[in-house]
């Protein structure tokens, strides 16, 4: 990996106590990178030890060494030595509280969608858009920052699906019509998320506010960076249609997806290109790589897609883990009688749809020189 600090890069994670929170503290456990310094919870928990407050639902065990850390407030005063700030804040606070941070010169990789479609704020899947790390330098010009930023990763459920739409816009171009129908585990609702006697033995056919952000964040993230890189050029003539679902599973979502590409509509002059056929959708997306593992970012999966090689995957259970969970895994390829293509993915929600997302963007941006120690 180019750009490696010289030493690991302290870490400050807001939300700490909470799903997120816990799984950035999970993930960063013996990373190469980064280390837990500072933790950030609300007020009912700050001034106690994290043993003392979590509720730890992770199935890995936090370390004594976390245990034993003082919760702090989310005050930027309180993470001054924190190379870069992870945040798992709730969207109810997350808001005031970053901003507060990126006006205090930290850098900081946000789950939250608070500022997800902001014009200068990156909206970043690692695997799918790391070029849109290049406008942190008019933010941070904007805002009259030295080594502060503010990037985002976007909705668990938009991750995995842009990550196969960017390999399939990269290979075959724009795609006019998106139609994809969610079935979403129930740890994207976080703790304690949706009641046993709503879920079991049922499906919930409506997330609040997850179909709206599938449909625009599509269309900022497979856009382009402007020419003066000061924004973004958002995709304007492809349509994306979601219908979202939760679903009795803990950890993984599974999304129905039918495409149609640009390519097969017919022209004014009458012409018009085949859609691409099974065996070359198959082997574009085998053979799809992101910039993550050019770079060698510790945490870029082996492959960024999967294609499973049995007619019955993905499913969660078997599946959400592959490469650490960093990996979409799609299957069930097929035509489409009413668009082009359809095919069923999966991605770990918890791991790349969120706390995964945001450390394997600041590998980035240490391995492209846009995060650097506080004494460097």
């Amino acid at each position: 990996m180019s750009n490696l600090p010289a030493r690991k890069l302290r870490a400050g994670i807001l939300g700490a106590t909470g799903t997120v929170g816990q799984r950035f503290i999970s993930l960063l456990e013996s990373h190469p990178l980064f280390v837990v310094h500072t933790l950030g919870a609300s007020a009912r928990s700050a001034g106690q030890t994290y043993g003392q407050v979590v509720r730890w639902k992770v199935n890995v065990p936090y370390t004594s060494v976390v245990g034993d850390l003082v919760v702090q407030p989310c005050e930027p005063d309180r993470f001054r030595d924190c190379d870069v700030i992870f945040s798992g804040l709730d969207s109810s606070v997350a808001g005031e509280i970053e901003t507060a941070f990126l006006k205090a010169d930290l850098a900081v990789l946000s789950n939250a969608k608070n500022h997800r479609m902001a014009p200068d704020v990156p909206l970043i899947v690692p695997t799918a858009n790391p070029e849109h790390l290049a406008v942190v330098q008019h933010q941070r010009a904007r805002h009259n920052l030295e080594r502060g930023f503010l990037v985002t990763n976007a909705n668990c459920s938009t991750t995995g699906l842009v990550v196969v739409l960017r390999a399939l816009q990269d290979a075959f171009g724009p795609m006019s019509h998106v139609i994809v129908q969610t079935m979403q585990a129930v740890s994207g609702a976080g703790y304690p998320g949706v009641s046993s006697l709503d879920i079991l033995d049922n499906v919930v056919p409506l997330i609040d506010g997850e179909e709206e952000k599938m449909e625009s964040e599509v269309a900022k993230i497979l856009g382009s960076v402007l020419p003066d890189q000061s924004g973004f050029q958002h995709l304007e003539n492809t349509v994306v249609s979601a219908t979202c679902n939760r679903v009795a599973v803990i950890d993984g979502h599974t999304e129905c997806v039918s495409v149609k590409f640009a390519r097969s509509a017919v022209a004014a002059d009458g012409s018009q290109l085949p859609p691409p056929s099974v065996a070359e959708v198959r082997r574009v997306l085998a053979e799809y790589t992101s910039e993550a593992q050019l770079l060698q970012c510790v945490s870029a999966p082996k492959h960024p897609i999967t294609v499973a090689d049995r007619p019955d995957r993905p499913q969660p259970r078997l599946d959400r883990d592959t490469h650490g969970g960093n990996s979409v895994t799609v299957g069930r390829i097929r035509p489409c009688p009413v668009l082009d293509l359809k095919f069923t993915l999966l991605v770990h929600n918890t791991v790349l749809g969120a706390a995964g997302s945001s450390i394997l963007n600041a590998e980035l941006a240490v391995a492209k020189g846009v995060l650097k120690p506080l004494d460097n």
